[in-house]
């Protein structure tokens, strides 16, 4: 069926005129045509994008694939304004849509992420952080010290600052016995599940704790560095005065060189975001710590990892493993594993992805 046409006079003379419809529909077929081959093409780069053919992408569609999805987006916004044909929209929402996802959205998966993630992103972002990683690690050493000296000078300061729950008999005054029981377990497992749960969520407290307070310029978390670590240092004193010494680091080494390098690095991702806002250079406030808060965050969640494993290792070997050089050798085992992952391991992101 053909079109209607409408009569019109021009000049005295009658000339036939298509009808709106059909030029509407004419309107439609010239917009398409004079756009089609860069929608053809962008839709043929994205199809290639969704299948994982990335490698098969030329450098003239990687660069031109932000100017192409901008054309098809101004492409629609015309189609949208000018009420094109219904078909010619869909195509153009579809369209931009894919790109779109392409251009801005997330490339990779769950797993493909968590492969990069572990496969160097960690480690990379980890390396970034070397300078609040030193002054952490001094700071801790610091507090060791401090709590060492004032239980020595006095030793009501045990009191102050052990918590209630380590102070059975692990006191001033304790025999030889006495503490040497207290690093011992009876080798059972019951119950050993529900205690790893309990540890794992007192130590995260802790490390979240120490990386939240440094939105505050770092300052709270060397505080909290320091009052933990001061604890360790007067538990330290209080085996030393009886020549547990060695005894106590096996012990605690266990399960101690995952979790304490663990608040370690989670009191450094703390420091690393207040000193870039006390010190932003020529950055806003604003914007160097949303730079610092991206990476401390990759950090973060490795320290969750680090926690879920030192839970581990505290409920079950460091209960049923009783020899004192076995027990050095795990926890040397795991500090070396860390070292070695976090300052040795020079993977890119990009590597692992590949």
């Amino acid at each position: 069926m053909k079109a209607p046409i409408l009569k019109t006079m021009s000049g005295g003379k009658e000339v036939e005129t298509p009808s709106a419809i059909e030029a509407a529909a004419l309107r439609s077929d010239r917009f398409r045509q004079e756009r089609e081959w860069d929608w053809l093409r962008l839709e043929d780069i994205v199809a290639r994008m969704e299948k994982g053919r990335l490698r098969n992408l030329s450098d003239e569609d990687v660069l031109a694939l932000p100017a192409l999805y901008r054309t098809a987006a101004s492409s629609l916004a015309v189609a949208r304004e000018t009420s094109l044909d219904a078909a010619t929209l869909r195509y153009l929402e579809s369209l931009v849509q894919r790109a779109w996802f392409q251009v801005y959205g997330p490339r990779i998966g769950f797993f493909a992420w968590m492969r990069r993630f572990l496969g160097g992103g960690l480690s990379k972002a980890m390396r970034e952080i070397w300078l609040e990683l030193c002054i952490a690690l001094a700071v801790m050493v610091a507090g060791t010290v401090v709590g060492w000296l004032l239980v020595a000078r006095d030793t009501e300061w045990y009191y102050a600052l052990v918590p209630t729950q380590f102070a059975d008999t692990r006191v001033p005054g304790a025999s030889r016995e006495q503490l040497l029981e207290a690093l011992s377990h009876d080798g059972g497992s019951e119950g050993l599940s529900a205690f790893a749960a309990f540890l794992f969520s007192n130590n995260a407290g802790v490390a979240i704790m120490a990386f939240a307070l440094g939105f505050a310029f770092g300052i709270p978390s060397l505080m909290l560095l320091i009052h933990n670590m001061a604890v360790l240092g007067a538990m330290l004193w209080l085996f030393n005065s009886q020549g547990l010494t060695l005894e106590f680091a096996a012990w605690l080494s266990v399960h101690g060189t995952t979790e304490l390098f663990a608040i370690l690095i989670a009191g450094a991702a703390g420091l690393h975001i207040g000193r870039s806002m006390a010190f932003p250079g020529k950055r806003s406030i604003m914007t160097a710590a949303a730079e610092s808060g991206r990476r401390a965050a990759q950090v973060m969640a490795g320290v969750v990892l680090m926690l879920i494993v030192a839970a581990f290792l505290e409920a079950f070997p460091r209960q049923l493993v009783q020899d004192t050089y076995a027990q050095l050798a795990i926890g040397g085992i795991m500090l070396a594993f860390w070292l070695g992952y976090f300052f040795l391991f020079r993977r890119t992101p990009r590597e692992a992805q590949e």
